[in-house]
């Protein structure tokens, strides 16, 4: 039997973080409630626990709280950041606000402080920090004894519960980090599940490995090995229609559900009208021989519902609704047709809503997600949605898929939709899918594409002056968005060399009728997110 993790989630948007990045560690890992019981816990018989983040603070009535007795069943514990305070709190100690930087205490007391005494100073603290250890444990071993972390709380422990040690200081608090050495419970104020850590990884080994004895045996072979089983028993003797968009995660999903059902899979590519340049004759002629493949045509369809709609959760919604409509259609063609897979993947979830009807908040609704319609015919099917892309990406390599379809950049599921601020109009449609080829082009030439997460243009609801042929223009403005990420939650933005954007905009002025002016976006997530809509 597979040996489990589980990471109770206490509403933070890192909380799939921690999963994955134990998962990289090869070790199965599943998100549960804040809330189950300490019962259910038992039966599922996890080797560890991992008390996650989150937006509250345990100093206000109605925070998100644990059932008490997970500390009495013998599991050793893992608490991060809002995980720690709420272990802090459990078992007597004490957690609260910080000063502001402005405002904090001149004078700091630096000693260990003793059980139960109240620390010198604790300051509230957002980005990398500088974390000192001062006491060895299993946690940081084979660690330097400074290292920077990523913090971002407001709140911090202020006493040291009984029984606990204290670990590690910062240059804002006099507690990061601490242990029960005897109940294996240890907490951590940073977070170690973020790439802002750079040995944030290491802990969590430390962690699962020599407090929690876990064994690296979860694979991705393993997973396509639980999800073809889990599959063949949900579906049995039905057929199932695969969205199909010719992107890595549906064109992963379908190579999936081939391994688990064969010819019971039906693929189906709707063309929506607001996909790249040539994209829909792309997908038709890769896909054709691969899959039992049914195209449908829907694009004058999309754009006349489309037609108006400003709104980007409008747009989603509507998106989302249109698509489960013609998949009932072409359903009804087929015969009968009980499941619909998706290749839904847990940003999606996440940034849609809480996946456990917990504290999470929404960032914008998925088309895939939260743009579904409440009443459909079909029973979904979502083998991916635990998954970030870049595992993805790792099972597309499994299932043996060529590295130009496991390596395409991300796509939106709403498509150009989301990427023209404003309505959606045939003219727009084709100033933006020129533009973006000739980004695409130009990023490609460049030998970028691989490096980027993703690199797209927008299409501004703004027009602005301009002077072409001794003539003034009033045209419309493009802006280029390219960024660095590993898993969509976080992203920087790519600092491209000049000459290739200075290209990049001459071509975009030059050989796109309507647009004279290009811009280039320098925003990082968060604060931004990496699609405009």
């Amino acid at each position: 039997m597979t040996e489990n993790v589980l990471v109770l989630d206490f509403g933070s948007q890192y909380t799939q973080l921690i999963a994955r990045k134990v998962r990289e560690l090869k070790v199965y890992c599943e998100i549960k409630p804040f809330s189950l019981s300490a019962e259910k816990i038992e039966k599922i018989a996890p080797k560890a626990l991992i008390l996650s983040g989150g937006p509250a603070s345990v100093r206000e009535e109605k925070r998100p709280y644990p059932d008490k007795k997970i500390f009495e069943l013998g599991i050793p514990i893992l608490g991060i950041c809002y995980g720690m305070q709420i272990i802090a709190d459990c078992f007597g100690g004490k957690v609260a606000a910080g000063f502001s930087l402005r405002t904090q205490p001149t004078t700091r007391r630096v000693h260990q402080p003793k059980e139960g005494e109240g620390f010198g100073y604790h300051t509230r603290e957002y980005g990398r920090t500088k974390l000192h250890v001062i006491k060895k444990s299993e946690l940081f071993l084979n660690l330097p004894e400074a290292m920077i972390v990523w913090m971002s709380h407001g709140d911090s422990v202020t006493v040291l519960p009984k029984g606990f040690v204290n670990l590690a200081k910062s240059e804002g608090i006099t507690c990061a980090a601490f242990v029960n050495k005897e109940k294996k419970i240890y907490g951590v104020q940073f977070h170690p599940e973020v790439a802002h850590t750079p040995n944030g990884k290491k802990i969590l080994a430390n962690f699962l490995f020599r407090v929690a004895k876990c064994s690296p045996t979860w694979t991705m072979a393993s997973f396509i090995k639980e999800k073809t089983e889990e599959i063949r028993n949900k579906v049995g003797k039905e057929r199932v229609i695969c969205a199909l968009s010719g992107g890595v995660d549906s064109t992963v999903l379908c190579a999936l559900l081939k391994r688990a059902i064969g010819n019971q899979l039906i693929a189906v590519f709707v063309n929506n009208g607001v996909l790249r340049k040539d994209e829909p004759e792309k997908i038709v002629n890769r896909f054709k021989h691969i899959f039992n493949l049914r195209y449908v045509n829907a694009e004058t369809h999309f754009l006349s519902r489309l037609k108006g709609i400003v709104d980007p959760e409008k747009k989603r919604r509507v998106i989302g609704n249109e698509f489960i409509r013609i998949f009932e259609k072409e359903a009804k063609k087929i015969g009968h047709i009980k499941f619909l897979a998706q290749g839904t993947l847990y940003p999606d979830v996440i940034e849609s809503r809480s996946p456990w009807g917990g504290p999470s908040a929404t960032i914008k609704t998925h088309h895939n997600v939260g743009g579904l319609p409440r009443r459909m015919r079909f029973e979904l099917i979502e083998p991916l949605k635990e998954l970030f892309k870049d595992e993805v990406r790792v099972l597309g390599k499994e299932l043996r898929l060529p590295g130009n379809i496991v390596h395409r950049q991300p796509f939106p599921g709403p498509g150009l939709a989301v990427r023209i601020i404003g309505d959606v109009t045939k003219e727009r449609l084709r100033i933006l899918k020129e533009a973006d080829a000739i980004l695409l082009d130009e990023i490609r030439k460049a030998n970028l594409y691989r490096k980027l997460w993703q690199s797209f243009a927008v299409l501004l609801p703004v027009k602005t002056v301009g002077v072409m042929g001794d003539q003034r223009t009033y045209e419309a403005v493009i802006a280029l968005r390219a960024v660095y990420s590993s898993d969509a939650m976080t992203a920087d933005w790519a600092d491209l060399p000049h000459k290739i954007l200075s290209r990049i905009s001459n071509r975009i002025i030059n050989e796109v009728k309507g647009v004279n002016r290009v811009v280039y976006d320098i925003s990082s997530k968060p604060p931004s997110t990496i699609e405009w809509e």
